[in-house]
């Protein structure tokens, strides 16, 4: 409060590239999803992990290295809850080291499940996704089980409710959600090959009806070869009514209540 007015904060939302999101609350909690800030297209990784000195929770949709990537050492750093079904958080406590007493019974659920956290600030719904999500614990052992994938409902209190789609392909029970979530923004993966691409998401977005799309899970590999530019066209053949927000990798954007940028 300042001179008798209180400041209301907007979320901040950053993309690291791939499906790594770093979402700050309008009162100060960080969550990161799918943390893996060491991929080939963010720069910045190493100056960025090192300035991570809070992070409150840290979200995992599946398995895969590329979405796991440095949770256990962000973790380890920070103290960071891990929220997560609970077949994954045990697969990545087991075999990958993530700290057991930081990935407990009030971070950890499972579909159809939301938990409210944070002091009700967050509230993490998960959702279900089709693709594969096996952990590699290393080469000797190869994969191991990670559960099923997922994505989240991520609802902040004063701030958007952010839906992650976590890799995955077009499915109809994605127009349930609507029953459940009004969804503000959406985090969709675009580049096709190992997710849905353009069309398909594009198709996503109008199932669940949301008001800002955000592409993600494109341009890391060359077999990624969705693009905003597809993905945005085809949001107009399909006449979705969510409007396109493109985020460079390592750019911060501002947030309204109603995930429109501030």
């Amino acid at each position: 409060m300042l001179f008798g007015f209180v400041i209301s904060m907007d979320t901040q939302l950053t993309w690291y590239g791939q499906s790594a999101f770093k979402i700050v609350t309008p009162s100060g909690k960080v969550l990161l999803v799918d943390p893996w800030l060491s991929n080939p297209v963010f720069e910045n990784a190493k100056t960025e992990i090192d300035a991570l000195k809070h992070v409150d929770l840290i979200l995992i949709t599946h398995g895969h290295s590329d979405h796991v990537g440095d949770a256990v050492a962000i973790g380890k750093k920070t103290g960071a809850k891990l929220v997560a079904t609970f077949d994954l958080a045990d697969a990545i406590v087991k075999h990958l080291g993530y700290p057991a007493e930081q990935a407990q019974g009030d971070t950890v659920g499972h579909f159809g499940g939301e938990l409210t956290l944070l002091d009700g600030e967050v509230k993490v719904a998960f959702v279900r996704a089709h693709h594969g999500s096996g952990i590699a614990a290393d080469d000797r052992h190869g994969l191991r089980h990670g559960g099923a994938p997922g994505g989240f409902v991520i609802t902040i209190r004063g701030g958007p409710t952010i839906y992650h789609t976590g890799d995955t392909d077009l499915f109809s029970d994605m127009g349930l959600l609507t029953l459940f979530h009004d969804i503000d923004v959406m985090l969709v993966c675009i580049g096709d090959h190992f997710t849905m691409g353009p069309a398909r998401a594009a198709e996503a977005a109008k199932l669940v009806k949301a008001r800002t799309v955000i592409p993600m899970h494109y341009g890391t590999f060359p077999v990624l070869t969705g693009t905003p530019e597809a993905f945005g066209r085809e949001l107009k053949q399909r006449e979705a009514e969510a409007e396109l927000q493109v985020i460079k990798v390592g750019e911060t954007i501002s947030l309204g209540a109603n995930g429109t940028k501030a």
